[in-house]
């Protein structure tokens, strides 16, 4: 089995992410455990080795001594030959494997590993969580946390379990030599563990204080490029500008405190380095001036000791990485693992194709306010009836729309589809039941054709332009040209699809409605971002995806929802009329009062304020 396929770089977590250090980095490494101990034991015996090499280095000097010119290589040739197979292949086979586990193994395959399962817990919350933080910061600490996590392991592979086998080894060794070496050894080693157990706390805590902020400039830079037309629009890039410097300067001021820390840190170490090649190499030949020691075990002892001082500032600066990582991971951890808010049932069921009928029952929701939202709505919509909804702004029509396809979960009362409660059914299933149209088409900068297939992904090619055809989107998407030179179906529409006129993403969305033929639609002020004539232009089309299904539109533009079978009017997130246009209008009220101040444009804002 190759080296690459030890571990399986994308397999699901068991379970949700704890939100304790250790049993996070637990659950970020489940199933990589076996792959992970074997680079381990591979690195510790690359340590040992090390030592071995030290050790037969002296043994020779005081073979060939012993022997002496003359004789050396006729009688001590084995000795000769094993130290040539040690070097020329022992150690270049044990170092190879020990890099192979570290380039194929666990470089390729853990941060994918890690990345994977942040990347999927993070999908699964809810809304509110996504509308509470920076998009670009949620990016960034999750490359930043599945980052950090990798380094930590290979890391600790690489150097504690390859330091720690040396160190033992080395101990070993001195102790065969005479014990009050060792002892030296020993002596310098608690001061070198209690130099790092002072510094490391210190370069973890800025270690994570110095992530946070880099991520704060990611979220701030995202955001500003995100909203760049805005931006110059309002004539403000002297002010992003300097909220951009503003989070660039406080990243600035962590990362120096964290220099500050790790510059002292790693001069103390390499101090305290230069300690032991004096005390190993002058305790050895001390012992060899009073005949406890030969000149190979100088010639050892040197090499134990330069080794083990060369080691100490590539361990030391391996640490404070690794260390570093830790609070990084740390940082991660807090923003990307609280629980999912918005989950299933234990036991939910897949919702199967319905027939359409909704009905809201006594249903209450005011975003965990007192007032707001929607207020005691009850309302059954009939199978494969077109329901239109209106109402000022804040009067509860999207509420009412978020809550049907259990983006919040009501505080009060049911929402009832086909008889099943929404709550009592998977989310995934719930929502393959409902196709949307937006005022702020969603659009993602792939291909015309990826963005219509997000509909139905497993669509057949004609399925997909036929789609096109019924939105009167295929047309304008044959003349679509990228900047990189793809042509129709294939050209990229840009970040939110901004290469796009709004009709023409109206039309996009509209077709990824007809792909994917749910029984109930909602159209959420789909037409109220474009101009008459746009509008009047994909009439047809919205009358075509209307047909045979259970329709919610929400409208300021009374126009386009004039000839639903009913209409609703939400007033402060009470139903308060409720009829056909006609209707309505004989009643004459807020219905009438809107149709008339609007004259066929839109609902004004006075109407809020009323």
């Amino acid at each position: 089995m190759s080296f690459a396929t030890w571990i399986d770089a994308f397999r699901p977590a068991d379970g949700p992410p704890p939100r304790t250090l250790g049993a996070f980095f637990l659950w970020c490494f489940s199933g990589a455990w076996p792959a992970l101990i074997w680079a381990a034991i591979i690195s510790a015996a690359a340590g040992v080795l090390d030592v071995l090499a030290a050790m037969l280095l002296g043994t020779v000097i005081d073979t060939a001594l012993k022997a002496g010119q003359a004789h050396v290589f006729q009688h001590e040739w084995p000795m000769l030959v094993l130290f040539a197979v040690f070097y020329l292949v022992i150690r270049p086979v044990v170092f190879g494997l020990s890099t192979a586990t570290t380039s194929l193994t666990l470089g390729p395959n853990l941060m994918p590993l890690v990345l994977s399962r942040l990347h999927r817990w993070t999908m699964g919350q809810a809304v509110t969580f996504f509308d509470n933080d920076f998009a670009g910061r949620i990016a960034q600490k999750q490359m930043q946390t599945a980052r950090a996590a990798t380094d930590v392991a290979t890391e600790s592979i690489n150097v504690v379990t390859f330091a720690l086998s040396s160190l033992v080894g080395s101990g070993l060794f001195l102790l065969a030599i005479d014990g009050r070496v060792a002892l030296a050894l020993a002596v310098w080693l608690v001061a070198y563990l209690g130099l790092i157990r002072w510094f490391i706390p210190r370069v973890r805590g800025r270690s994570a204080a110095r992530a946070s902020a880099r991520a704060m400039v990611t979220g701030q830079v995202v955001d500003t490029i995100t909203n760049i037309k805005t931006v110059k629009l309002f004539a403000h890039a002297e002010h992003e500008d300097r909220n951009a410097l503003s989070a660039m300067a406080g990243f600035r001021e962590r990362a120096v405190d964290f220099g500050i820390v790790s510059t002292w840190f790693r001069y103390l170490l390499m101090t305290l380095a230069g300690v032991l090649p004096v005390l190993l190499v002058g305790g050895t030949i001390w012992l060899w001036s009073t005949g406890a020691a030969t000149p190979g075990d100088i010639a050892a002892a040197g090499a134990i000791a330069i080794r083990i001082a060369q080691m100490t500032g590539w361990v030391s600066m391996s640490l404070m990485n690794a260390y570093g990582s830790i609070g990084e991971c740390e940082d991660g951890m807090n923003t990307l693992t609280p629980p999912h808010t918005l989950t299933d049932r234990p036991g939910a069921k897949t919702l199967d194709r319905v027939r359409g009928e909704i009905t809201f029952d006594h249903l209450s929701f005011a975003y965990g306010r007192r007032s707001g939202g929607i207020d005691d709505v009850n309302l059954t919509i009939h199978p494969g009836e077109k329901l239109g909804i209106v109402g000022a702004s804040g009067a509860g029509k999207s509420t009412l729309v978020a809550i049907l396809l259990r983006l919040y979960d009501a505080e009060a009362g049911h929402i009832l589809i086909d008889g099943h409660d929404v709550r009592d059914v998977t989310q995934e299933s719930l929502r393959r039941q409902v196709a949307m149209v937006t005022q702020e088409t969603a659009m993602f900068n792939r291909s015309a054709r990826d963005n219509i297939l997000y509909g139905r992904p497993d669509a057949k090619e004609e399925e997909m332009v036929a789609a096109a055809k019924r939105a009167e989107a295929h047309e304008f998407i044959l003349d679509l040209v990228d900047h990189m030179g793809r042509r129709g179906y294939d050209a990229y529409l840009g970040e939110r699809g901004v290469k796009l006129s709004g009709g023409q993403r109206q039309r996009i969305a509209l077709a990824r409605a007809f792909l994917k033929d749910a029984p109930i639609l909602v159209l959420d002020e789909a037409t109220s971002a474009l101009d008459s004539e746009v509008e009047a232009q994909i009439q047809l089309a919205l009358a075509r995806v209307m047909e045979g299904k259970t329709v919610l539109a929400i409208a300021h533009r009374l126009s386009t929802i004039a000839e639903m079978d009913r209409i609703v009017v939400l007033d402060s997130g009470r139903i308060v009329e409720e009829g056909s246009h006609d209707a309505l209008l004989a009643r004459r009220g807020l219905y009438w009062r809107y149709w008339n101040r609007q004259s066929g444009g839109f609902i004004g804002t006075e109407e809020a304020a009323e």
